[in-house]
């Protein structure tokens, strides 16, 4: 099969393709003829940063962590899909789990679901990492419910607009920072109502939104200084989430409003095994909530073929993307 190998880690992005074998789908695997996939921040960081993450595979590396595409064969134990099956997921793209910029991919069934049946099948390859990130927050780790405020910082990105979506469809009051205009009219189309944080600090608009009681929950998408204002945010026994809290912080303001704080690191089930089922589990709500026209992915006007992978890291490297860069893999 056709695959494209990332060579030597770094910004020159050394991608090259190669012949490789096809793989062949072990216990509870399926072979997946993949028909796109989508270029995330994290695959970003591998491509870039390659030895100092530790889930990075050695190069020559297939990276790739998202896929959709149709099962070509099922590997023994198999129970969930047959060949023919359209399917999405997160099949790897890490260290021990070669990823979806290739012709085929080997992905254990409980990474995958079938993907939603009134969208594009090459399009469905950017909605699995950003969909699963924004469900286990709002839900598995914020337990948002119905008519409570949320904040979600970086509303108009690949997580943060699938989160406005979420938990507006929940029933919740939502708002989400924005940069330009485009951006908040991205944020309002989805559900939510969009707050410039250049034109208002966090206590202006924890004034205005909350009439200066603070969120009842605020998920960060950005980290830094954004996970310190997400803090002075919050209500007093408040939730926070971030997906970035790789840096140092002072706590005082989250022991003083008695708040709590949860990470996602959504590639946990796939390093450690554990939870791949509830990857599989959220998928399949996702794809009935595309199909019930209640949830859809933002994909930036730029597509771009995986023998381009390179240029696509570019144009992300750039700022230039608005929602999620797809991928297409199949002819």
């Amino acid at each position: 099969m056709k695959a494209m190998l990332l060579e030597e880690y770094g910004r020159d992005y050394l991608f090259a393709e190669r012949d490789v074998p096809a793989p062949e789908p072990g216990p509870g695997e399926v072979l997946v003829r993949v028909a796109g996939s989508s270029l995330n921040p994290i695959d970003n960081k591998i491509a870039t940063l390659g030895e100092a993450l530790a889930f990075a595979p050695e190069p020559p590396a297939l990276l790739g962590m998202d896929a959709s595409g149709v099962v070509e064969a099922v590997g023994p134990g198999v129970t969930r899909f047959r060949e023919g099956d359209r399917v999405f997921g997160c099949p790897g793209g890490i260290k021990g789990m070669p990823g979806a910029l290739a012709e085929y991919v080997a992905a254990d069934e409980r990474l995958l679901a079938r993907a939603p049946e009134h969208m594009d099948l090459a399009d469905a390859g950017a909605v699995p990492l950003v969909a699963v990130t924004a469900w286990m927050a709002l839900f598995d780790k914020a337990g948002l419910k119905p008519g409570e405020r949320l904040l979600v910082h970086g509303g108009a990105g690949g997580v943060g607009h699938m989160a406005v979506q979420l938990a507006a469809h929940a029933g919740a009051e939502v708002f989400a920072t924005v940069s330009t205009p485009d951006k908040a009219a991205v944020v309002e189309a989805l559900g939510g109502t969009p707050i410039d944080y250049a034109e208002a600090n966090v206590a202006e608009y924890v004034r205005d939104c909350t009439g200066g009681e603070g969120f009842d929950a605020v998920f960060d998408t950005v980290g830094g200084t954004v996970l310190d204002n997400s803090f002075r945010a919050v209500r007093n026994n408040g939730r926070v989430v971030s997906t970035n809290t790789r840096s140092t912080h002072d706590l005082g303001p989250l022991h003083a409003g008695g708040l709590s704080l949860h990470v996602v690191f959504m590639l946990l089930p796939l390093l450690t095994g554990r939870g791949r089922e509830r990857v599989g589990e959220i998928l399949d709500r996702v794809a009935a909530l595309v199909d019930e026209d209640a949830l859809a992915v933002l994909l930036d006007e730029a597509r771009f073929d995986f023998q381009d992978i390179a240029h696509a890291h570019r144009y992300w490297e750039e700022g230039r993307a608005m929602g999620k860069i797809g991928i297409a893999v199949a002819e």
